[in-house]
Order: structure tokens, then sequence, then C-alpha cells
């Protein structure tokens, strides 16, 4: 039955990572996934085929002492896993509803005006600075979304548009990843106390600059980038779309978002709950304040919180919680013994990985390169639970790295790339031929820099 439960997995895996060829939305597979896998876990126990594991160790089988005790501990460990995913849910739902309040109010309109170039290369250099530091603050897909909305408005030919965009995706990985709210995988290790916001800042910082300015250097290089942008007249007025609201709007949701970390530091408490604190002071000033002189209040859903939170994608949300559960079943299910101990499905398989491949630096860099081709949600979640390295391990800091940069080197390896894809149409193969090289580049350089910090100055 073990098996079939693992099979389970792989199918559901592999329907996620063809998503595309499929045409068939992720989401469907994760949540199926998710579902079956707990069912099976709770059929083969409750029958005594196999037994469960929780986060402590502690070992439950329905043949093994009284019968109401083991079936409490299979529920608690159910509702453990469901609270930590919760955990994780509710901080991307508030994040992503204060990113959409800004973007109601135009804030990012705001950062639109600061770009003022006919140069490529000083667009290219402006652009992938922006990408990096934005993505740390609001999140790498948001980061795209905004600067390819930006590209529009400044580059009008798309074969020259997609090279800036492409870059901006190895830009904004970069970024988000030395940030706890940078990318969902550095915001799982952050809420799961695998990382510190300080100790993730500290450690890849560096690495991430170098992933995110060799590639432009080498681009800086290429014909494509050299003389001037041509301009074309538009007739759009950019000032009479500008709202009274953008600016304090924009400063107000970024410096919410930036609190969290502060706040957690302060109090001790979960992430999730700075963030249900920063998402209400940010509801509470879009319901009083006017974006427009003389301001009707007809059109005030236009810019509220409902109408943000209408736009979030809640198919991401889901998907997280399909994949977040169905690693769970796996961390949960009990494979084997260790030492004499019985563990999970995941801890088994570090443990079988670490004697093939004894090196945990080699085992991590093929993580991050295995996330241009698989998600790296799923990735990371079940690193979380292979691995019991205590908080801010060297490893958790390279896994969030590799993680994070890795998806870079491929068009569809990360959420940002697929953002980008989708929004200007950039072919898989040309990426891969153009742009790969380039990402490899700066996520190798980055993994050198960070092991040789690691174990030379450290």
């Amino acid at each position: 039955m073990e098996a079939v439960l693992i099979l389970l997995f792989v199918i559901g895996y592999l329907s996620i990572t063809l998503e595309h060829p499929l045409k068939l939305d992720k989401t469907v597979p994760a949540l199926m996934m998710a579902a079956l896998m707990w069912a099976l876990l709770a059929i083969g126990f409750h029958n005594g085929w196999f037994s469960v594991v929780d986060g402590h160790g502690a070992i439950f089988n329905i043949n093994s002492g009284d019968i109401h005790q083991q079936e409490h501990g299979f529920e608690g460990l159910l509702l453990h896993h469901v609270g930590k995913v919760a955990e994780i849910l509710i901080f991307l739902i508030g994040a992503m509803t204060i990113v959409e309040l800004i973007d109601l109010h135009r804030g990012f309109d705001v950062l639109k005006g600061m770009v003022k170039t006919k140069s490529k290369i000083r667009l290219l250099w402006i652009t992938g600075i922006l990408g990096f530091i934005l993505s740390a603050v609001i999140d790498n897909l948001t980061a795209t979304i905004v600067l390819i909305s930006l590209l529009r408005k400044l580059i009008y030919n798309r074969e020259e548009r997609i090279w800036y965009a492409s870059l901006i995706v190895i830009a904004t990985n970069a970024g988000g990843a030395w940030s706890p709210i940078g990318d969902v995988t550095t915001t799982m290790l952050w809420i799961a106390k695998k990382v510190s916001a300080g100790g993730l800042s500290e450690y890849i910082i560096i690495p991430a600059i170098l992933c995110f300015v060799v590639p432009f250097a080498l681009a800086s290089k290429m014909k494509i980038f050299k003389g001037d942008i041509e301009e074309i007249e538009t007739k759009n007025n950019e000032e009479a779309h500008k709202l009274l609201s953008s600016k304090t709007m924009l400063w107000l949701g970024l410096g919410a978002i930036v609190f969290v970390p502060i706040f957690k530091t302060i109090t001790h408490l979960p992430p999730y709950v700075g963030m249900m604190l920063s998402l209400s002071v940010v509801w509470l000033v879009s319901e009083y304040i006017h974006p427009e002189d003389n301001f009707d209040k007809s059109k005030k859903h236009l810019y509220s919180a409902h109408k943000a939170l209408s736009r979030i994608e809640i198919s991401s949300i889901l998907f997280f919680l399909g994949i977040l559960m169905s690693v769970a079943a796996l961390e949960s299910l009990v494979f084997g013994a260790i030492n004499g101990q019985e563990v999970g499905t995941l801890r088994y398989a570090a443990e079988s990985i670490s004697n093939a491949i004894p090196n945990m630096d080699i085992v991590v860099i093929l993580l991050g390169a295995l996330s241009a081709v698989i998600d790296n949600v799923p990735l990371v979640a079940a690193s979380m639970g292979m691995y019991t390295y205590e908080m801010d391990n060297p490893i958790w800091h390279f896994i969030a790295y590799s993680a994070g940069t890795g998806g870079s080197m491929l068009i569809i390896g990360s959420a940002a790339g697929v953002a980008a894809m989708g929004m200007e149409k950039i072919d898989f193969i040309w990426y891969l031929k153009k742009i790969t090289w380039l990402a490899f580049a700066g996520f190798i350089t980055g993994a050198l820099a960070f092991l040789f910090i690691e174990h030379y100055i450290r």
C-alpha cells in the first residue's frame, strides 16, 4: 500500500509538470492528489496496513495500544499539517490583497514615472535593479508583472521587449531569494522556522546579487542592447491617469509588507499574524482615502479591498494547498527505519540520497537545477520534511538560494517566468537558446560564492 500512495504522488506530480501539454490547470491534479493521498493514508491507517509519524517522531499504529488514542494521534497529525499549511496560505492571501490594493490605486505607476532614459543598456540595468529590489519587498511574481507592464509603455518593439522581460525574470528570482517575503519558497522556510529573516538576508544577499549582476553584465555586451530605444509618439497622457492616492497607497502598502518581519521579531508571533495586522491597516486607509478630486462615492467599489480580493489568484492559493498537503501525507507515512527508528517517507528518502551523494552541497545544487524543470514549491516542501537541520543552518540558506534562482534557467521554472511567458508569449525554445545560458551563469556564480563564503569566510 505504501507503493500505491507514492505512485499517486508521482502521477499527480507529473500531471502538474505537464500542465501545458495536457492543457490542464495544475491546481486540479494538486487538489486531487492531496485528497486521494490523505484518503488512502486514512484507510490504510484504520485497517492497520501502515503507521504514521508526527513531527516529534511519535509513531501511531491502530494495532498498537489504545485504539482511541491512536485515532486521536492521527487526527492531531492531520490538524497539525492543516494548521502549518494555513499559516502560509493566510500570509499569501494578505500579501496578495495588499499588492492588489496598491495596483487598484495605480500605485505602481509612480515607479513608471521614475524611468526616464533612452539608452537600452541603462534601461536594462534600471529595470533589473528595480526588479531585484521590488521582488524582495512585494515578491518576484508581482514585481515581474509590474515591470513588464512598465516595459510595454517604454518599448514598443516586441522582439526587443522579450529580451528585457526574460532578464527581468532572472533579476526578480534573484531578488526574491534573499527575502523572507520575496518568494513562496523563502516564505515557507521562514514560516516553518528553518530560516530567520536576518539570517536569510545576511547569507544570501551576496550570492543573489551575483546571480543578478553576472547575467546582466554578459547581456550588456550583446548587440540587442546597443543604441537607443526607438521612440514612438503616444496620445496617452500618463499624468491624466494618476490618482491622488497613488503615492500614499504605494508607500503604505510596501511599508506594511516590510513591517511583517519586524512584527515577528518584536512579538515572536507567526508571520501571518503580522500580515493580518498590515492588511487591516492598508484596508482601513483604503476605505477613507480619496483617489480623485470631488470623489464620487459611487466609484468607491472600484478601489475597495473587496475589489482587490476578487482579483487575487485563488487558484494559486488552492495549488499551494494541494501540493503542501500532498507532501505532508508523504512526510507522515512511515516507510522504513533508520538506526532502529521508524521514519517518514521523505526522511527515509533524504537518508538514501545522502548515502548515494554524501556531499550535501552537490545535492542542493542539483535541487536548484531540478527546480527549473519541476515546481520549486513541492521541492522545498519535500526538503523541509526530509531534513532536520537546526534553524539558520547553512543548508537551509543554500536550499533557499538554489530553489529560488534555479528556476530562472527555464521559462517555465518559476512563477515569474510563467507570468512573463503568458504576458509576452515568450517561446520556450527561444528562451532555452537565448537566455538559459545567462541564467545558468548567474546561478552557478552565486552558488560558488555561497560555498566560498560558507567554507572559507564564516
